[in-house]
């Protein structure tokens, strides 16, 4: 018997063990009785295929796992089938799971790339082509208020053209779960934020008589924005300048403060008044306003006029891993190239997606990973990707012909006529696609018929 038990796939050691306690015809039940002696499912699907009794039952974890795995999918889209799969795997049938996975592996084949492919050229009239029904030049965000962004084509030129710091920046601030449901606490978090200057919260005046400036605080101000007396006093003596201060009666919150020149030009005077103005008192240089909403999944969160993604990073009550910029360039210096590309990738798509129109996303992302390939944001332009190409015509051909064609000249370069543009100015078949194909013919000799 224990020979039998091996011949169907069981460990001699455990077929040994079976064989002095049980008789063949103890284990040859079907799948029913064993269920009704409390063997649990699993394993009374493992016994009858231990057996060579298939199964027609419904499709476990693990057939999923071995059965996915083992095709060649790549890692992103087994790990997006598994969990789809997991999904209905109660009205699966193992015929039905190898139907899907062969469908999904057919799909995948037809989607590749084929050799050769002009994907640069394809991915330029994917997106150019839709660009030209881009319209839209700033986008407000519903509910907010007077928080505008550049959307439509002006953006997609700001993300291409690797703008140091877009025409509109903002930021979306999420926040830690103890603030995100505290409206009071998400406000404070935002005075925090939002840039305060002394000409938001006083008013100020220059006095030719006496060749000074007066501040005069606005009480209400300096309440509603959490700003005490003695931080504008610690403010305006950070001048160097000498002051002097007039506090009212009540022993409130009014008064003034007199800031005298170092010397008694009236130039100076307007000097001293307009530094005085632009004195920070509170918040984050650059983030003009900020303003707390609810998200879409009913979290409070802070919407700024304004991007400073590394100060606002050091802020207690700020979930900084949700936290995001579309200045590009600033994620790049905090985060790094890869968030980077990624954020190219996602700004571009809602952009797009906000004008209703269907790009596909490998085409984006080609773009993306152009322009961060070598560990920094680069421009698609004469002083990025363009402007570093190989070739001598290419270069010509995009901007500054004369330039390029003199400085190739002076510098000896040679062209070697590899890409598309070089090809076309020459009139050559482009290396791309049939014109990828070399044909070789032998070289006969006829005297004696051999080839050679």
């Amino acid at each position: 018997m224990a020979a039998e038990l091996v011949k169907i796939g069981i460990e001699p050691e455990v077929a040994e063990t079976i064989a002095e306690t049980f008789t063949v015809s103890d284990l040859t039940v079907d799948r029913e009785e064993l269920l009704a002696a409390g063997i649990e499912e699993y394993y009374a699907d493992d016994i009858m295929n231990m057996l060579g009794i298939e199964v027609v039952g419904e499709v476990k974890p693990g057939d999923i796992e071995s059965k996915v795995d083992s095709s060649p999918l790549p890692e992103k889209i087994k790990d997006e089938l598994k969990s789809k799969l997991r999904a209905v795997r109660k009205k699966l049938t193992r015929e039905k799971l190898e139907s899907i996975i062969e469908r999904v592996e057919r799909e995948y084949e037809n989607a590749r790339v084929e050799p050769r492919e002009a994907v640069g050229i394809v991915a330029a009239q994917s997106i150019g082509e839709p660009g030209t029904q881009m319209t839209l030049r700033t986008f407000h965000y519903a509910g907010v208020g007077a928080i505008y962004i550049t959307v439509g084509l002006p953006r997609i030129i700001e993300i291409v053209d690797a703008r140091k710091k877009p025409s509109t920046p903002a930021m979306k601030v999420r926040l830690t779960e103890e603030y995100a449901s505290d409206r009071h606490k998400a406000g404070k978090l935002a005075m925090e934020i939002e840039e305060t200057h002394i000409r938001d919260i006083a008013r100020v005046e220059s006095s030719t008589e006496d060749m000074c400036i007066w501040v005069c605080p606005d009480e209400r101000e300096l309440i509603k924005r959490g700003i005490e007396w003695r931080e504008v006093e610690e403010k305006l003596r950070s001048l160097d300048m000498p002051v002097e201060v007039y506090r009212s009666e009540s022993g409130s919150l009014g008064g003034k403060f007199k800031i005298y020149t170092r010397d008694n030009s009236y130039h100076e005077l307007l000097r001293l008044e307009e530094r005085v103005s632009n004195m920070l008192v509170k918040g984050i240089e650059g983030i003009k306003r900020a303003i707390v909403r609810k998200s879409p999944d009913g979290e409070y969160m802070i919407y700024t006029e304004g991007s400073a993604l590394k100060k606002v990073s050091r802020l207690e009550g700020v979930d900084f891993t949700r936290t995001t910029t579309n200045n590009i360039t600033e994620i790049a210096e905090v985060l790094g190239i890869e968030a980077a590309r990624n954020m190219i990738i996602d700004e571009m798509m809602s952009t797009l997606d906000e004008q209703g129109l269907d790009v596909d996303a490998r085409h984006v992302t080609l773009i993306a990973d152009a322009m961060t390939m070598d560990g920094e944001v680069k421009q698609i332009g004469r002083h990025g990707l363009a402007g570093e190409k190989s070739s001598v015509l290419s270069r010509a051909a995009f901007e500054v012909t004369v330039d390029n064609l003199l400085e190739a000249a002076i510098h000896g370069e040679i062209d070697e006529l590899k890409g598309v543009t070089e090809n076309v100015i020459v009139g050559q078949p482009i290396k791309l696609g049939t014109g990828a194909v070399k044909l070789v013919a032998r070289n006969f000799n006829f005297n004696y018929g051999e080839s050679r």
